[in-house]
This record gives structure tokens, sequence and C-alpha cells, in this order.
């Protein structure tokens, strides 16, 4: 059978797989979830859901570099990757190993186009239909519950030294959207290197730190304070606002708590 992945790639399958590498972390999340525990053979060292697959899959390297030959001796039927998180480098020579699949996740109806996807070509459709049911009513109760609160100019930073941040054409703007929170380096794309110094600190009302890749902590929140001295600053999970798939179901149910959070801290009454 031919597929479609999501860069309009043509990927012919000749059977169901049963043997899968995934080199995406919430897209192995979301395969555990749709019940395909057993058929995913090969993981990266990121992939830390659901925790006892460190244990129990093969460990094929990380993101941006793996090992081949440890790919090769897996016999996968198909390997998932995905735009942002692979290099083009890497997916040259897996296609030499096995059919690929290509996520392109910048929103949250490209993670639902993605779960349909994968119902399909692992036969799995009735649970990935369940799955879609589930965040399109968690997206339309937060949509209910944010409705009408301020919007918030807000900077979202994932790495230090070098300062990174979030920006446009990246799944974490697109939940920061969703959260009303307006991108603060919004005119920059993808995940630019920031000089604080540069930095217009009284248009900022609010700082995330994310709590990945880079391990932001409560220790971080002085050395940001410098810099945006009049914005509020919290500490995020990370997974809630860069992961995707079934993730959805809990980032809009943390979400929630984080706006409690900062209306107790007074962020949305400023």
């Amino acid at each position: 059978m031919i597929f479609v992945d999501q860069l309009h790639r043509a990927i012919a399958i000749n059977a169901l797989p049963e043997r899968i590498v995934s080199l995406v972390p919430s897209q192995t999340e979301l395969l555990y979830d749709l019940g395909l525990d057993i058929a995913i053979v090969g993981i990266t060292k990121f992939c830390v859901h659901p925790p006892h697959f460190r244990k129990e899959k093969t460990i094929v390297g990380g993101t941006k570099a793996v090992n081949y030959e440890k790919i090769k001796a897996l016999h996968p039927d198909i390997i998932l990757c995905n735009k942002e998180e692979n290099t083009q480098e890497m997916i040259a020579e897996l296609e030499k190993i096995a059919p690929v699949h290509i996520s392109d996740v910048n929103s949250v109806q490209d993670c639902l186009e993605l779960i349909g996807m994968y119902g399909k070509l692992f036969s799995k459709s009735n649970e990935a239909e369940k799955i879609l049911m589930e965040i399109r009513q968690k997206n339309k109760d937060f949509e209910a519950f944010i409705h009408n609160r301020p919007t918030l100019k807000t900077a979202y930073f994932i790495w230090k030294n070098p300062w990174m941040v979030a920006a446009k054409g990246t799944f974490i703007d697109a939940m920061m959207a969703i959260n009303n929170f307006e991108n603060y380096f919004g005119v920059h794309e993808r995940y630019p290197e920031i000089e604080l110094l540069m930095c217009r600190p009284e248009t900022a009302d609010l700082v995330l730190l994310s709590s990945e890749p880079f391990p932001f902590n409560e220790t971080h929140k002085e050395e940001v304070r410098q810099f945006f001295p009049n914005a509020k600053i919290f500490v995020v999970d990370g997974e809630a606002f860069s992961w995707y798939g079934t993730r959805l179901i809990k980032s809009f149910d943390y979400f929630r708590m984080l706006h409690q959070s900062l209306s107790r801290d007074s962020v949305l009454d400023k």
C-alpha cells in the first residue's frame, strides 16, 4: 500500500508494520497509547515515556545522531521520524534500511492529522479515533476556560549559554497562542539565539522557563529577572508545551492549572 506522510512523501508499505523504530519521543508515547507496545523495537535515549521502555527497548541513539548498525540489526519494517527533530542526513541513511515516515507538527491540527495517519498506517483506527475525540474535547473545554482572559506578552526560554527561545513557526508558539500568550519573540522564526541585553523588559508580562531541553528550575529565575524585572517568571513543564500526540490530553489539564497559578500570583490582574 501507499501512504503519504506529513511532508507529502509517498511511502510504499508491503504489509502491516510489525517492527517499528521511533526516533521521536512524543511519537513513541503516542505509539504506546495506540497499543503498539510489542511492535516498538527501537527508540532514542530521549524517549522517556513510558518509563519502562528504556529497559525493554533497544536504544539506538538520540534524535540528531543514531547508530545505523543497531537499527539495521533490529530489522525494522518502518522508521518514524520528524522534520524538526531529525536531520536530512539521517533520513537519507535511514531510507537505506527501511521506509521512513516523517511528521511535521506545528499546530494542534497537525497533531490530529498525525494521529489519524498512524491509526491507518498501523491498523489502529479505532484507538486513534478515541484519542482524537478526547483531545478535541479537551481543546474545546480549555477554549471555554481561557475565553475572555487577557493576552499576556510572554517570552518562552528553552536554553541558556547561549540564551535561546521559542519563536514563530514552532509547536511551542502554537501552544502559547492557545494560552493567550503573545510571543514576545514573535518577530523571529523557530529557535533563535537572543541577546538579553537587547530586550525591552517593560514590554513583557510573563517569562516562561521550560524544563526541557535545558533543565530550567527555580534557581534560574533570579538570573532572568535582572533582564525582566517587571515580568512574572514561571518554570513550566516543557513536555506540556512541546510534546504532541497523546501528550496533548495532559497538556490541556496542565495549562488550566498554570493559569490558576498565574491568577493566584496576580499576573492576570496586571
